[in-house]
């Protein structure tokens, strides 16, 4: 892919930092099949780049994520269902695994709303600093589905199991000072000061010797986090056998009517 021709999003560097800002604010940044593959492009791109020494991950405002596009990605008729079904692979999520393979700090700079896909965006960040818009949901339950990587590796590490299970069996929306509370932010900022606060940190990092940091962020992910790609391959399954149920559906189909859904367990 071509990054000079990217359209649902933006890439700049200057000084070893990058900044990579999702640019749909018209969808609050969600994300559909051409977001994915830049996000996934991106950060491959950034790897190779030998400039780059820390990364800010950001949304244009109002939101900083909303996750997927509903409308493009997860219609709610038993064809669209199919064919998403087929699209699935074996494997973690390509844009999942471009970021996390990626040995640069990344900072998520949360501007407002991540939830659904989101959030596990900016929970396979290395720090989180949001603005006090911000607020955080993983709510792929609402959808019928479970969470990727992010809500099922790193959320517990960082919030303690219990309240990830909250989290992750509700659905519910939090916002920052409440996810400053409980151990997911870094800090909470004013919402004018955030990318100043991030781009300090960046400075910093980005000051240091570079080939250590990344060694440190290995060392980090080895002794912590332990082997992603499987537990992304247990994602992929599952959702395979999601997305064919009612529930997967109702889930969608009550979202875009705007109404309560009716689970049954099929």
């Amino acid at each position: 892919m071509n990054l000079s021709e990217l359209t649902t999003m933006t890439l700049s560097l200057e000084d070893h930092v990058a900044v990579v800002t999702i640019c749909r604010p018209e969808a609050r940044n969600a994300l559909n099949r051409q977001a994915y593959a830049e996000l996934e492009a991106v950060f491959r791109a950034l790897q190779a780049d030998e400039q780059v020494r820390c990364i800010i991950l950001t949304g244009t405002d109002p939101a900083f994520c909303s996750g997927d596009d509903v409308k493009e990605l997860m219609t709610g008729d038993a064809s669209a269902s199919h064919a998403r079904l087929r699209a699935v692979r074996p494997s973690i999520t390509p844009a999942a695994a471009a970021i996390l393979d990626c040995d640069r700090p990344i900072i998520a700079a949360v501007n407002g709303a991540a939830v659904g896909w989101g959030m596990d965006l900016a929970l396979m960040a290395d720090f989180r600093i949001a603005s006090d818009k911000a607020k955080f949901g993983e709510l792929f339950v609402k959808r019928g589905l479970v969470s990727d990587v992010g809500g099922l590796t790193r959320l517990p590490h960082l919030v303690g199991p219990q309240k990830a299970a909250e989290l992750l069996y509700t659905g519910d929306v939090i916002d920052a000072q409440e996810a400053m509370k409980i151990g997911l932010l870094l800090s909470y900022e004013p919402h004018d000061g955030l990318l100043t606060a991030a781009h300090t940190l960046a400075r910093k990092i980005a000051d240091n010797p570079p080939l250590a940091v990344r060694y440190l962020k290995e060392g980090l992910r080895r002794s912590f986090y332990g082997d992603y790609h499987d537990m992304g391959s247990w994602v992929s399954q599952t959702l395979g056998v999601l997305f064919q149920t009612e529930d997967h559906r109702e889930g969608v189909a009550s979202f875009l009517e705007k109404r309560p859904a009716e689970f049954k367990g099929q």
